[in-house]
């Protein structure tokens, strides 16, 4: 049961209205906590691949679901853009030396594990910025 700010009458939950004066019941804000609790999904699929469409859409209100899609929008595209950097950095280094493209080869593969350990960290579903990417703002 929930309480008329208006005229203080007892108002059933889900009653959208007062049924003594009519007045709107607006149902209180979330807290925080609240927020975290009900969106702990929501954050983790924002860190799986084009799963991140998923909070981006379906989570609009929630300021912990949109913190986590944003970071792992931004994750998204860096992964994007390493997918079709290394193929060309490869070719070319191979061009001119088969032991320097090893040597790239694996630097590159090492920045791949980097954006492996970067979804793992937002995994955890905490409210901190991932490191190197976190600051960058795509979502509102």
């Amino acid at each position: 049961m929930r309480i008329c700010r208006k005229c203080g009458a007892q108002v059933a939950d889900g009653v959208m209205a007062c049924p003594q004066c009519g007045a709107p019941m607006i149902e209180p804000p979330k807290t925080p906590q609240q927020d975290v609790e009900q969106n702990k999904v929501m954050a983790v699929l924002a860190y799986i691949g084009i799963l991140v469409l998923i909070p981006i859409l379906a989570a609009k209100e929630s300021k912990f679901a949109r913190f986590h899609a944003n970071q792992g929008l931004i994750l998204l595209i860096t992964e994007v853009a390493y997918s079709i950097f290394v193929p060309v950095v490869i070719k070319i280094v191979a061009f001119i030396s088969y032991v320097l493209a090893g040597i790239v080869g694996i630097v590159l593969g090492l920045a791949w594990l980097l954006l492996l350990v970067l979804a793992i960290i937002g995994i955890k579903g905490e409210f901190k910025q991932l490191p190197l990417i976190g600051q960058f703002q795509i979502l509102k």
